[in-house]
Formats: structure tokens, sequence, C-alpha cells
């Protein structure tokens, strides 16, 4: 049997980040903390069309993954200890920049085919 559900918390992106620990180096102990947000459906939606350029006349569309990683380091990103601006987190080094690509929300998922989020009939 199919129910409305109850707790109406559940239905809303999580308020509280979610801290992950990256390592700085690959010979190192170090590590970089970063707290990542739970994004609404709104942010997943604007992420995806920050990424798409699309030419009017000739119905061309382009995709520029930079707006989309800019967008997302915005607004995904909490706070990060060391305290990193947005354009230090921009320029962070590949072996970091790699860990954060893979802890981000990836809005992309729902235009490249997967389907888990979707809801079923």
């Amino acid at each position: 049997m199919i129910k409305v559900v109850e707790d109406k918390s559940r239905l809303f992106a999580k308020n509280d980040s979610e801290c992950h620990e990256l390592r700085v180096d690959p010979n190192s102990d170090d590590i970089l903390k970063v707290w990542i947000k739970q994004p609404t459906w709104l942010q997943v939606e604007q992420a995806v069309a920050s990424v798409m350029n699309i030419d009017t006349d000739t119905q061309k569309v382009d995709i520029d993954l930079n707006k989309m990683y800019r967008f997302m380091v915005r607004e995904f990103i909490d706070k990060c200890e060391p305290t990193l601006s947005t354009l230090e987190i921009l320029k962070l080094n590949p072996f970091i920049g790699s860990q954060l690509k893979d802890i981000l929300p990836n809005p992309l998922n729902d235009i490249m085919g997967d389907d888990k989020g979707k809801a079923e009939k």
C-alpha cells in the first residue's frame, strides 16, 4: 500500500553539511577538511543550466564544465579547514581537485541517463 509521507523533513535537502577529509599529497598524512552541503533540486538544475551555452542562431549546444565546477564550489562547499576562498579552491592542485570532484554532488547524472533518483510510478 502506498502512503503519503508523514515526516515532511524527509522531503528537504539536509541543512547540515558533511565533512570530508582530502589528502593533500599522496606521500603525506596532511589533510584538507571540506564540508559539502546537499544541494536542493533547484541548485542541481542551476548547475546543469550553467554548463550549457546554446547558440540561438545555429541551435548548437556547447558544454562548459568550468562554469559548472565554479557554480558547485560556490554553492555546495560550506567551509574548509584551513579556510579557503572560492578562488583558492579553484586553484587547488590536481591531486586534491580530483578528490574534491569525487565528493561534490554530480548534477550531470540526470542528463547522462542516471536514473537512480527517479521516482517509481
